[in-house]
């Protein structure tokens, strides 16, 4: 019956992520309820977070905006990539910004064997910890992609799994920066929790998308800070 159960979630999950929406239904939220998706907030707070990292290049780059618009945010890392540049890694601490686990090899979870997915994601904090060691267990899956089984140990584990209320497709080549910046402008909401990522190949979208993003949550009374 559990098996059976579990199944049935992984289907039901796997149809709903094909879907690849920029702004999570409250119906998706409320049914993956043991997902954050975004917070609710009385105050224009949201929540900017990168998936990848760290990338020499982009992610300095990223950290040179948000400074300058005295802005926190979640950097969910790769931990080969941690491993490749820790001194990188070591200035988004600096700065304030607050670390989440995107597995050590960005693996899907839907196409890897649990004990693997598991065991990918330890070798990943064992990195972050070491600079990191009062890291507050943030986890996002690669491509949103996981199954219950890999959600059920990660949170028993004592990690949060974050996904997002705003997706602004910035890895997609065949989605243009105007576009970008218009997936996440016309959804922002108090709460939400939006994905951009500190990558090669997002960094023509970012680059015209995130600098706007910040000039428009300045401008309109918004304040970014990291997943706490």
């Amino acid at each position: 019956m559990c098996q059976q159960k579990i199944s049935v979630w992984h289907i039901f999950f796997k149809l709903i992520m094909k879907l690849h929406w920029v702004k999570t239904s409250w119906i998706i939220k409320k049914i993956f309820s043991n997902f954050i998706w975004s917070f609710p907030e009385t105050e224009k707070v949201v929540y900017l977070t990168f998936d990848d990292g760290p990338v020499p290049g982009v992610t300095d780059w990223v950290l040179d905006q948000l400074d300058l618009h005295h802005a926190k945010a979640t950097f969910f890392c790769i931990g080969d990539n941690i491993r490749k540049n820790p001194e990188l890694f070591e200035r988004v601490l600096e700065n304030g910004h607050a670390i989440g686990n995107h597995t050590f090899n960005h693996l899907n979870g839907w196409k890897t064997d649990t004990k693997k997915y598991i065991e990918n994601t330890i070798l990943c904090e064992s990195d972050i910890i070491k600079l990191d060691p009062e890291n507050k267990k943030l986890f996002r899956p690669p491509y949103g992609k996981i199954k219950a089984s890999q959600s059920g140990i990660l949170r028993k584990m004592g990690y949060r799994i974050v996904l997002w209320d705003i997706l602004s497709v910035d890895y997609d080549q065949n989605v243009s920066p105007e576009k970008c910046l218009d997936n996440v402008l016309r959804n922002i909401n108090p709460g939400s929790i939006i994905i951009f990522h500190d990558s090669q190949k997002a960094f023509p979208n970012l680059e015209y998308a995130l600098p706007r993003t910040l000039n428009f949550l300045k401008e309109n009374g918004y304040e970014s800070k990291a997943i706490a």
